[in-house]
């Protein structure tokens, strides 16, 4: 029994994530709970400003409501919710806080990925491996690092909240 509850699991972690590129299997998650009743601030918080960017479109370079891009949301929303400043590039960013390995991540930690061969990407962890993220193809969304996609193009995460 447990063999196919977690057969079952898997299998619907992978039919739920998103990529930048292409992913056939990534279905849009229409009723997320954006406040989770939780005593974590930070992860409230971080709900919080994902309300105001759901689905915003991306756009290189951009950084408002009208597209924006990975880095961009990123640096608006540790502004935002934090008032911490980052710089606006993902090469920048990977330089600030320290690093922390996957297995330790936290609600607020970036996670930044190697899409190509000069290609980054960046996104927040939020909660249970899931990230906040500007993808290409679907917008600000959330996915998940169990995703194969994001999975392989994993570089290294960052601790920049106490």
């Amino acid at each position: 029994m447990l063999k196919y509850l977690v057969l079952i699991v898997l299998s619907l972690l992978l039919l739920t994530g998103c990529s930048t590129k292409g992913n056939p299997s990534y279905k849009k998650q229409k009723n997320i709970t954006y406040i989770k009743k939780s005593n974590n601030y930070v992860r409230n918080a971080l709900y919080k400003e994902f309300k105001k960017w759901d689905s915003t479109q991306y756009k290189f370079g951009g950084e408002n409501f009208n597209g924006v891009d990975c880095s961009s949301l990123i640096q608006t929303i540790y502004r935002d919710a934090f008032s911490i400043q980052l710089p606006r590039t993902t090469k920048e960013q990977v330089k600030k806080g320290y690093k922390v390995a996957r297995k330790n991540l936290r609600d607020g930690d970036l996670v930044f990925f190697k899409t190509g061969y000069n290609t980054r990407h960046t996104g927040i962890i939020i909660e249970n491996y899931k990230f906040i993220h500007a993808s290409q193809k679907h917008g600000v969304t959330i996915s998940s690092l169990y995703n194969p996609y994001w999975r392989e193009k994993y570089w290294q995460a960052r601790r920049l909240l106490p």
